[in-house]
């Protein structure tokens, strides 16, 4: 018997994480009982010892990060972050969505990054693994205080998010945007409502996040679309019709994400699958296999973010086609940004008589 699905969680149950060394057997009883459970969301602070994190892979458009929280209620089937779960001993299943840690000192801790004197200015990107407007950033407004950090000392910023919660912060990213400070990121992996509910419980319609594309665009902030990620024989039908939405809310950009199955995260999505599209569970993994080498997951860079062979080529060539009818181009908005106004803590005082 499968495990039960819980209305408004993306994961089936909580899978044991990689790390794990103790494993409790239940019985069918105790185990069907537990997996019943709705379980809540539990927030809890977690301090931040550094928080701008660092990369240097070749397919990803930043090299510099901020996360939050970590963790993400919305709950996303698909989501690559939660493998980072289980760093804390925690599943990446339902533990990732329902135990999330924020960091309530993380605007201490940029500011103490900023303020020492071998550091270099370059765009940051904030919500590179776990959404920066997931539900708890309307209480805990830690998104919010970043932001106005980054404005005060006129630091380029990048989001990347799925939460309408950002026309919140439109009165700060209006001011970023007029002095090239600032582009923002909106995901958007179907318009299907029924789908949605599925792939993300938690996440605001997709009608809300155009309707947000088409605010940001009306105030001047640079707003790409990210189509992520596209899942053979689920959302892929949708390339055209999502692009050519964005597009008419004033989208100017698009790039895509083929599906990324990193450590649990396939055993999570599969158990989803079987579950919700029990019917077409091996034709979506045959397709994923086929763009993966024949693996369910390719992780080399350049491979693990398109996929490759007839059938990433395909979604390749619809992606770029679509963009092209709609006026829409592949330039990175983050590296257009302004670094030279940058104002290192401590400097705002000195400089101003200079300005």
């Amino acid at each position: 018997m499968l495990p039960q699905a819980h209305r408004g969680r993306g994961a089936i149950s909580r899978i044991a994480g990689r790390f794990e060394k103790t494993r409790v057997d239940l019985s069918d009883e105790e185990a069907h009982a537990r997996a019943a459970q709705a379980p809540p969301t539990e927030l809890r602070a977690m301090q931040a010892g550094r928080i701008i994190s660092t990369n240097t892979s070749p397919d990803v458009p930043f090299d510099r990060s901020i996360n939050p929280y970590q963790g993400c209620e919305h709950g996303c089937i698909y989501c690559y972050a939660r493998p980072s779960h289980s760093y804390l001993g925690l599943s990446p299943g339902l533990d990732f969505e329902t135990k999330i840690y924020y960091k309530p000192n993380a605007v201490e801790r940029l500011l103490e990054a900023w303020g020492k004197p071998q550091y270099e200015c370059r765009p940051i990107t904030i919500g590179a693994n776990t959404d920066p407007y997931q539900p708890a950033e309307k209480k805990l407004r830690i998104t919010r205080r970043l932001l106005e950090a980054f404005l005060e000392h006129r630091h380029p910023v990048t989001l990347i998010s799925k939460g309408a919660l950002m026309s919140r912060d439109l009165d700060l990213l209006e001011v970023l945007a007029a002095k090239n400070l600032c582009s923002v990121a909106i995901s958007v992996p179907t318009v299907d409502r029924p789908l949605k509910r599925l792939l993300e419980p938690r996440v605001p319609s997709a009608e809300a996040r155009f309707r947000l594309m088409e605010e940001l665009t009306s105030v001047g902030v640079a707003t790409s679309l990210l189509m992520a990620p596209i899942i053979p024989a689920i959302n892929d039908r949708e390339i055209e019709t999502i692009v050519a939405e964005a597009a008419s809310r004033g989208v100017r950009h698009a790039a895509y994400i083929f599906l990324r199955l990193p450590h649990e995260v396939r055993d999570i999505f599969v158990e989803w699958l079987k579950t919700h599209m029990p019917d077409r569970a091996e034709h979506v993994m045959s397709l994923v296999r086929q763009a993966s080498g024949g693996r369910d997951y390719d992780n080399r860079f350049g491979i693990r973010q398109r996929g490759r062979g007839p059938y990433a080529e395909m979604i390749s060539k619809r992606f770029r086609a679509a963009c092209r009818k709609h006026g829409l181009d592949g330039d990175r908005y983050q590296e257009r940004l302004d670094r030279s106004q940058f104002r290192r803590p401590g400097q705002k005082q000195m400089t101003l008589g200079l300005q």
